[in-house]
């Protein structure tokens, strides 16, 4: 028997709690790093997370068997989509400002695009070509706001990891497609995360080690738990049930304004600024993303989760 498509106010619900988890996630994250060392956060995010999601796993009455031939795709899946991608998010938050990250993280389904098009899978359209000209210059302006003489300044380091996390977000997407339609959000979940905990699991046990605990301060703890718990783990799980229930290219639409939000939350909490370069930049980047999911239609995917 064929299961009904969720209410519209059950939909409606669940992506605006989506949205606001991975907005709020942010403002998290950087409350969290004021009072934990950055590469303790960032692996115990995702070791927290893949424990919180192998009991998810292990409760979960229908899972989807692995197929051994997928496993060299998970081993990628969870490299590139949890380590590279929610590492990469934690760590150059860590170095640049809300509002940059959030604009950077905007541009994933562009880059999605264009490594689909690299690739053979997608053709690149004259409309795709204006919306990546558009992101690629808006993120060279907000990028240039500290100038580009040395790495560690301003908040260029951030940005560069940054837009790392976000191209490994987009191969994650990429190579997704091959399994996506074959297991269930649970087990696709526990996989990649299984993954990205065991290559950080030796980084984490060091951190732990060498960690003066009495020194974290529960807003630190609060943060690592929100970002764990929350972001990755119920963020994801809605992000991929909708994902079944919508097209993409609509889902894409309701999250345009997690940028601006984390903008406004980054001042109101974080004292951050309205600068010149992160309203002009900004705008650019999320036109440029409209123009191409416009052009992508129906297979336009939703901007990288936090």
């Amino acid at each position: 028997m064929k299961k009904q498509p969720p209410k519209p106010l059950l939909l409606f619900t669940m992506l605006s709690l989506m949205v606001l988890i991975w907005t709020v996630n942010f403002i998290a994250g950087k409350i969290a790093f004021r009072h934990m060392p950055v590469m303790m956060l960032v692996a115990s995010r995702l070791e927290l997370a893949a424990l919180i999601m192998s009991v998810i796993f292990f409760f979960t009455p229908r899972r989807t068997k692995l197929d051994r031939r997928d496993i060299k795709t998970f081993v990628l899946l969870g490299f590139f989509g949890v380590l590279i991608n929610q590492g990469g998010f934690s760590l150059g938050l860590k170095y640049t400002t809300v509002g940059h990250s959030a604009i950077i993280i905007a541009i994933a389904p562009v880059v999605v695009m264009l490594l689909a098009g690299l690739s053979g899978l997608e053709s690149i359209s004259r409309g795709k070509i204006i919306g990546m000209a558009l992101c690629f210059i808006g993120v060279l302006i907000l990028a240039s706001e500290n100038g580009f003489a040395a790495f560690g300044s301003g908040t260029i380091k951030g940005d560069l990891i940054t837009g790392a996390s976000v191209t490994g977000y987009s191969i994650y997407a990429v190579l997704a497609k091959k399994v996506v339609n074959r297991y269930d959000t649970v087990t696709m979940n526990f996989y990649n995360f299984l993954v990205a905990a065991v290559c950080l699991l030796p980084l984490a046990i060091y951190e732990w080690i060498h960690l003066d605990w009495s020194s974290v301060g529960w807003a630190g703890w609060a943060g690592l738990l929100y970002m764990a718990a929350l972001s990755s783990v119920v963020g994801y799980l809605i992000y991929y049930w909708a994902l079944r229930h919508m097209d993409a290219s609509r889902l894409a639409a309701t999250t345009y304004i997690e940028p601006i939000l984390a903008m406004i939350l980054g001042v109101i909490f974080l004292g951050e600024h309205f600068t010149g370069h992160l309203l002009t930049g900004g705008a650019l980047v999320l036109t440029g993303v409209y123009i191409t999911e416009r052009s992508m239609g129906d297979e336009a995917l939703p901007p990288e989760p936090a």
